[in-house]
This record gives C-alpha cells, sequence and structure tokens, in this order.
C-alpha cells in the first residue's frame, strides 16, 4: 500500500526545495541585457551577497553550479605551482583540491576525518613548520554535506593567525550560507564561495564569490586567469561584462526573489531556525542510535551541522530506509556518497523548509525503522517535539 499520494518531500542537501515565490518570479519574458530593470536586479543581487557573506568586498556572480566558484576562486588569485593545502573533514574540501590540482597547482591534504572537524592545532602546527610560506593558500568548508560535519572558521582563522603565515584562507560556504552564521570579514577569510541551490532556495544554476582586498591583491598578478572567470573583465563597466556574456536572466529574477524572502525572515532568523531544526533532528536520531543499529557519523556533537544530519546504518538497512520513505510515504531522503557510500542516510534541514516538513520527515523515518523491522530506540520524534516545545 502507498501512503505517497500528496505533496511529496524532497529533504536532501541540494538541491533543495524552491519557494513557489522564487518558481513563480522566473515565469516572465526575457528582457534587455544591456539597460533597464536587469541592471537593477544585479545590483540588488551584489549587493545582497555582501551582506549575506558579511563583507565589504567585491562580490561576484557565476552561471555555474559551486565546482564553477571553486574554479574562480582559485583561477584569480593562485599562480600556477603554487601549493594549496586542502583541511580534509569529508568529501567536499577533497573535491575542491581535485579541482585544483586540474588548474595546474599543488596540492598538499592536511589529512582528518570523516567523523570530525578539522582540528585547529594540526593546522597551527603545520603552518608554524612552513617556515617558507610555501602554501599560497588553505581550503576548507564549513560544512561538508557527505559527513554532515560544521567547521569553526573563527577558530581556523585564529590558528592561522597564530602560526604568523600569510597564506589566502579560502571557505567553500555552499552547505551553510544562509543557514548558520557566516561573517567573512569579521573571521578574516580572504576569499568565500556559495551556490545557490541549497540554503538559498533557488533552482541549481548559479555561484557566488566573496573577494577581500587581500585576494583583490593577489588577483592583480594571477597567472591562471580564465576569460569566463577573470575578476578584472567583470569590475568592466557593461552590464554584460558582470557575467563574461549573456546574463541568465530568470536564474537572477529567482535570486533576487529568494533574496527577499531571506531578508524578510530576517538572515539571523534563519540561522535560528535552521538550529532548531538542527537540534530536533539530533534529538531524534540520539533516540533511534539507543539500539545500535544506526547512529551519528560525526562523533563530535558541536562538530554537527544544522543544515544536514548524516546517519549511519548498514548499507541494506539504509537502502531499504531510503526505498521505503520515497515508495511509500513520499517523502526522498539522501544516502550517503564518498567513502561511506552506501552506508547510511543524509536528513537534510537547510533552505525552505520548516517544522511540518522537519516533524513529518522524522516521522516517516521512524514509521520505516518500526514497518521494517531495524532496530532502534523508540521516542525519536517524541525527543525532537519535545525539544522544540521547550526552545521556541
Amino acid at each position: 500500500m502507498s501512503l505517497r499520494h500528496g505533496k511529496e518531500f524532497l529533504m536532501i542537501p541540494g538541491p533543495t526545495n524552491v519557494p513557489e515565490e522564487v518558481l513563480r518570479a522566473m515565469h516572465r519574458p526575457a528582457v534587455d541585457i544591456y539597460e533597464g530593470p536587469l541592471l537593477e536586479t544585479t545590483d540588488y543581487c551584489l549587493t545582497s551577497l555582501k551582506q549575506l557573506f558579511r563583507t565589504q568586498g567585491r562580490t561576484y556572480i557565476y552561471a555555474a553550479n559551486g565546482h564553477g566558484a571553486w574554479d574562480a576562486a582559485l583561477c584569480n588569485t593562485l599562480n600556477r605551482g603554487d601549493k594549496i593545502l586542502v583541511l580534509e573533514s569529508g568529501r567536499v574540501a577533497l573535491g575542491w583540491g581535485e579541482a585544483a590540482e586540474i588548474t595546474g597547482l599543488t596540492v598538499e591534504i592536511l589529512p582528518g576525518s570523516w567523523k570530525a572537524g578539522v582540528d585547529p592545532a594540526r593546522l597551527e602546527d603545520r603552518l608554524k613548520q612552513d617556515t617558507a610560506h610555501e602554501i599560497a593558500a588553505i581550503l576548507v568548508v564549513q560544512v561538508d554535506t557527505a559527513s554532515g560535519v560544521w567547521n569553526d572558521i573563527e577558530a581556523l582563522r585564529k590558528a592561522i593567525d597564530a602560526a604568523g603565515h600569510p597564506a589566502l584562507f579560502m571557505v567553500d560556504t555552499i552547505a551553510s550560507l544562509g543557514c548558520m552564521p557566516f561573517e567573512m570579514d569579521a573571521w578574516g577569510v580572504d576569499v568565500a564561495l556559495t551556490g545557490s541551490q541549497k540554503g538559498l532556495m533557488c533552482p541549481p544554476g548559479l555561484s557566488f564569490v566573496a573577494a577581500s582586498p587581500k585576494a583583490d591583491k593577489a588577483h592583480e598578478n594571477a597567472n591562471l586567469r580564465t576569460n569566463y572567470t577573470d575578476w578584472t573583465f567583470r569590475q568592466g563597466p557593461e552590464h554584460y561584462q558582470k557575467y563574461c556574456g549573456t546574463p541568465p536572466e530568470h536564474l537572477l529574477y529567482a535570486f533576487q526573489k529568494a533574496l527577499e524572502l531571506l531578508f524578510g525572515e530576517g538572515v539571523e532568523n534563519a540561522w535560528n531556525r535552521h538550529a532548531l531544526l538542527g537540534e530536533a533532528t539530533r534529538r531524534a536520531v540520539a533516540e533511534w542510535s539507543r539500539e545500535g543499529a544506526l547512529d551519528f557519523n560525526i562523533s563530535e556533537p558541536h562538530a554537527r551541522s544544522n543544515s544536514v544530519t548524516v546517519v549511519r546504518l548498514d548499507s541494506a538497512h539504509a537502502t531499504a530506509l531510503r526505498t521505503f520513505t520515497k515508495e511509500i510515504c513520499g517523502v526522498t531522503i539522501g544516502g550517503t556518497i564518498g567513502e561511506i557510500s552506501g552506508e547510511g542516510i543524509r536528513i537534510a534541514h537547510m533552505g525552505h523548509v520548516n517544522a511540518v516538513m522537519l516533524l513529518g520527515t522524522l516521522s516517516t523515518i521512524e514509521l520505516g525503522l518500526e514497518t521494517l523491522k531495524i532496530p532502534y530506540g523508540k521516542g525519536g520524534v517524541q525527543a525532537a517535539i519535545s525539544y522544540l516545545s521547550e526552545a521556541i
């Protein structure tokens, strides 16, 4: 018997649910790309990005997914052969490092764990060893959707400063911007980037980069520049230069509306909403894990993110549970990827998501655990409800 006929939930860590208002904003004709309202849309989006990243630096919009932003960050600031240090805490930063190798950079991995955040002390020790300052840039993600980890960007910046190292500090906020605090200028981040399809509630296809004055200075002599990503060209006087060609008009309409929704809620209020939903999820998982068949992927409670929770369980149970929630109940939850591929589930609570969606998803998972006879501690959903009832 199927229970799925009704509004289905997409609860994967990207792409996330797109609000109806954002979808409707795209349903309009194309307009002139050289003058008129589209110029105002561009100005609004670039200025709003500064508010989201919390920076006075320049911002850029790319018709690309997050991988395009990775390339833009690297190519605009570095030189062929430069060494970069990639801070491992899951799959995403490693992927950024792989992109760096293709561009001609030398990549060093600071080994980490898929079960914990990056250790600031280990970063400080490695940078102190680099007395010749060969490391030109440090790459890290604030939230890795493969592992579910949250990295303390402010603490990592303090470690860099304690080592007295001049490397550029680059942060991927694709799975965190709009979901939890990020303070680019206050935390000393030199290049930050994100994508449209997670916390920013838009269709995939746009990515964004913010650059500090230090990054601008590095850009002056960078020899990895490409035509499409080049910041200098995108700072030109013509509107089309902001996009190195025809602007992605309809995605920009969507992004403007999503920004209006986010600012209407209040960015800090959105952070709080994600914190509440993230903790409610963790309360449920903690109860389920009491019987030993499933557990958190991230062992350190403080390093579990507010945008996605990764739960480990054996592959047969994980596959059966995901099939049950989708095919029987109409709720799509994520599977695990990377070195833990097939060994668990990923519960997203980012972007356009509220208590109804989250509690419905948790209830569906608990129904699946019960129906499939997967050993679990009962009362997970009640634990989530009890937490929310006290927290709001």
